[in-house]
C-alpha cells in the first residue's frame, strides 16, 4: 500500500507589474487593481474543494508564489493564511514562504507580512547589476536589492531566500562572481544560485540574447560553487545553497516526491491516493478571468500518473537532491519496486552515476554533473 508522505500547499498570485522576457510562469501584467479581496475568497473556495484530498494530514508547509505574490496587501495574506489554518490544522514546525520582488515599496512591507503569518521571504534579485536588470526586465534597481534583503534580516523572520541567475546575457565570469559576493554580503540564510535558461514562448526564445560559452559557464559554475563553500553554504538541491538548518522544507518536500495542494490560477497539484493505489495530478483554471468567474469550478485537470512515468517522475524529483535516497522509499511512495528498474539502475551503477550500499542509491558527483542522462535512462515509451 501506498504511504501518505508530507502534504504541503502551493498557493499562485498571477499578478507582477510587468512580464520578465524570460519567464515561463503563469503571470500577467497588471493593467489595473488587483482584486485581492475576490481573488483571496476564490483561493479558500478553491482550498474547500480540494479538502477530500487531505486525507487527515496537517499542512507541512506553504508557498506563496508567482507572479508577484508580495503586491497583495499584509491584511490580505493575513485574511489568506487565517482561512487556510482554519481549513487544514499547521504542523509545529509550519513554513510559510512569500515570493517578493525588492521594490522599496514592497520591503517596507515585510514587518507587516510576518506579522500576517509569514515566516519566510524568497527575494527575487537575479542580479545586482543595473544593466542586466534591464535586459532581464526587472523593474528594481542594484539599491533596492540590497535594502530587500537587509529589510528581510531585520524583521526577525525565520529565515530568507535571494535568487539569484548566472549566465546571463554576455555575463563574464567576474561580472558573475560578483553578483555572487554581492548577494554573500547580505547573508542570506538560503540562496538559490541557477543558470537563466531561454524557455519555450518566451520574447527571449523569439529574440535570443548572446548568452556565455559553455566554457565561461563552466568557469562560473565552479568558482562560484567554491566560493559559496568558502562562506559556510553548502550545496543540497542541483540549485540550492543554504547555511545548516536553513534549507526550504516546501522545496524538500517537492525533492522528495512528497504531496502538495495547487490553488490560484493554474496551479498544480501531486497527491497520494493510498485506498486507489495511485498518484494524480491537479491543475487548476490558468487565467484570472476564468478563475474568478462566479460558478465555474477551479478544477481543469485531473489524471493519474500513468505506472510507466512513475520511475521517471520520482526520480527527477529525488536526484534534484544530493542526499541519498533510501532504497524502500521507492516502492512506499510510488508502489514501484527495485526489481521493475533493474535495467536502469544496473546502467547507472555501470555508469558510474549512482552509488547503490545496499539501502541507499547516492548519484555520484559524475552524476550531478550529467544528471540529465541519468535522468534518460529511467525514461519508458
Amino acid at each position: 500500500m501506498l504511504q501518505l508522505p508530507p502534504l504541503s500547499l502551493y498557493i499562485h498570485v498571477p499578478w507582477c507589474v510587468q512580464k520578465c522576457p524570460y519567464c515561463d510562469f503563469n503571470s500577467h501584467a497588471m493593467k489595473e487593481t488587483i482584486p485581492e479581496q475576490a481573488y483571496i475568497t476564490a483561493l479558500l473556495d478553491d482550498l474547500r474543494q480540494d479538502l477530500h484530498l487531505v486525507q487527515g494530514r496537517q499542512l507541512h508547509s506553504i508557498f506563496i508564489g508567482g507572479g508577484t505574490p508580495s503586491l497583495l496587501t499584509p491584511d490580505a495574506i493575513g485574511r489568506l493564511l487565517s482561512g487556510v489554518q482554519q481549513l487544514i490544522p499547521f504542523d509545529d514546525q509550519m513554513e510559510v514562504t512569500l515570493e517578493a520582488n525588492p521594490g522599496t515599496v514592497e520591503a517596507g512591507r515585510f514587518a507587516g507580512f510576518k506579522t500576517a503569518g509569514v515566516n519566510r521571504i524568497s527575494i527575487g534579485i537575479q542580479s545586482f547589476q543595473s544593466e542586466q536588470l534591464r535586459r532581464l526586465g526587472r523593474i528594481h534597481d542594484p539599491e533596492q536589492a540590497r535594502f530587500a534583503a537587509r529589510e528581510a534580516a531585520s524583521v526577525g523572520l525565520n529565515t530568507f531566500n535571494v535568487d539569484l541567475m548566472h549566465g546571463l546575457p554576455e555575463q563574464s565570469l567576474s561580472d558573475a562572481l560578483s553578483d555572487l559576493e554581492q548577494a554573500i554580503a547580505l547573508a542570506p540564510p538560503h540562496l538559490s544560485w541557477y543558470q537563466l535558461t531561454i524557455e519555450p514562448n518566451t520574447p527571449f526564445a523569439s529574440r535570443p540574447p548572446a548568452l556565455p560559452e559553455d566554457e565561461v559557464l563552466a568557469d562560473i559554475y565552479e568558482q562560484g560553487h567554491e566560493l559559496l563553500l568558502a562562506n559556510g553554504y553548502h550545496q543540497y538541491e542541483v540549485s540550492a545553497y543554504a547555511k545548516p538548518g536553513h534549507e526550504a522544507k516546501h522545496n524538500l518536500n517537492y525533492w522528495r516526491f512528497g504531496d502538495y495542494l495547487g490553488i490560484g490560477c493554474g496551479a498544480h497539484g501531486k497527491i497520494t491516493l493510498p485506498l486507489e493505489g495511485k498518484l494524480v495530478r491537479t491543475v487548476k483554471v490558468k487565467h484570472p478571468k476564468g478563475y474568478l468567474e462566479p460558478g465555474r469550478p477551479y478544477l481543469d485537470q485531473y489524471w493519474p500518473i500513468a505506472t510507466q512515468e512513475l520511475s521517471l517522475e520520482y526520480f527527477m524529483n529525488r536526484l534534484r537532491l544530493f542526499e541519498p535516497i533510501p532504497r524502500q522509499e521507492l516502492t512506499s511512495l510510488t508502489g514501484l519496486s527495485a526489481t521493475q528498474l533493474q535495467a536502469p539502475l544496473a546502467e547507472a551503477l555501470r555508469l558510474g552515476l549512482l552509488e547503490d550500499d545496499g539501502t541507499h542509491w547516492q548519484v555520484t558527483p559524475l552524476g550531478r554533473r550529467f544528471l540529465n542522462r541519468l535522468l534518460d535512462l529511467f525514461m519508458t515509451d
